[in-house]
């Protein structure tokens, strides 16, 4: 059967690293204390006239070079801080890449958006409407901070990662084997940047500068994420028909290290098959899990033939989860 195969992963982050002890003063967190409730260290933050669209393309470059082959004729970008409202930034991406004319679109699904993106880009493979897709996720986060609000403050992060995917067949080396999406929008006030939309526009008097800014109701998002992500990994397990002990890797959405601790405990799956890079970049929402993945590589934590599984959580509130079989890749360069 056919399937998409993933050719090469790559990942970015701004050059501006902002330690534990960089953080403002009046937030009064020290690193014991942030490490503690969310196991980052560091963190990247896009510098004045950097764009979503600067770390995306940044990122695209480097999985494109170490991809090789035939250009591209499908590009997709999963953000949820896209450089303007319309239009979506995956056209200007392309057109930057040289692929002009090739279909082009923005997912947005939140943290969840590059495992969306992943089902988006083999139901074109599949289908036949594409031979080669470019999947790229990217955010700067660091613009929706209030600068009063250090619970989101010290969490989120900027960053890129991108994927490229091929036409194939399924059971070989990177293909992607099954998939499991889901949203709860009961919950769409958990996770939220409640203005600057069509809403404040329609009604102004009802928003607040502040409403620009991210908010986020920690303890319910903590039990959601936990939740959601668990289920969704038993359930793509299931269509792939592996047992939990035949998983080599799990990648989950790096959100925070108790989050990710406590998947892995439900799933029983033991530490040492965790990739875990968010102590060096913290929560990059949909650019995590191809920044993880990209990680691994250059820290030859994935090996050609394993077993991984992608699961993650975000506003929407949104799931997703997917299961392939890892390629014999490069270096991502990180």
């Amino acid at each position: 059967m056919t399937a998409a195969v993933l050719e090469s992963v790559a990942g970015w982050v701004p050059p501006r690293a902002v330690t534990n002890a960089e953080l403002p003063t009046a937030w009064g967190v020290d690193d014991a204390w942030v490490r503690r409730r969310t196991g980052i260290g560091v963190r990247h933050w896009a510098g004045p006239g950097t764009s979503t669209g600067d770390l995306a393309l940044e990122a695209a470059v480097r999985a494109l070079a170490l991809a090789g082959g035939p250009p591209v004729d499908a590009v997709l970008v999963a953000t949820s801080t896209g450089d303007q409202p319309i239009p979506a930034m995956a056209p200007w991406l392309a057109s930057r890449l040289g692929r002009e004319g090739a279909a082009a679109w923005d997912v947005s699904a939140a943290c969840s958006g590059f495992v969306y993106g992943l089902a988006t880009a083999a139901g074109i493979l599949c289908a036949g409407i594409a031979q080669r897709v470019l999947l790229v996720a990217a955010e700067v986060y660091s613009t929706l901070i209030a600068p009063d609000d250090r619970s989101a403050g010290v969490v989120f992060a900027d960053g890129a990662g991108a994927v490229v995917l091929r036409r194939g067949e399924q059971g070989e080396p990177g293909s992607v084997l099954a998939f499991d999406l889901g949203s709860d929008g009961t919950g769409h006030d958990l996770i939220a940047v409640p203005g600057g939309g069509a809403r404040e526009r329609a009604e102004p008097d009802r928003f607040t500068p502040g409403d620009r800014h991210f908010t986020m109701a920690g303890r319910e998002v903590f039990q959601h994420a936990v939740t959601r992500m668990t289920e969704s990994s038993r359930t793509v397990l299931g269509r792939a028909r592996w047992s939990v002990d035949e998983v080599d890797r799990l990648v989950a959405h790096q959100a925070n290290a108790r989050i990710l601790t406590a998947v892995g405990e439900r799933l029983a799956l033991p530490a040492d098959r965790h990739i875990a890079n968010i102590e060096r970049v913290g929560n990059t929402g949909a650019a995590s899990i191809p920044l993880a993945l990209a990680d691994a590589v250059d820290r030859d934590e994935l090996k050609a033939g394993q077993r991984v599984l992608l699961t993650s959580f975000g506003a929407g509130l949104t799931w997703g989860s997917a299961a392939l079989l890892w390629p014999d890749l490069g270096p991502a360069t990180c």
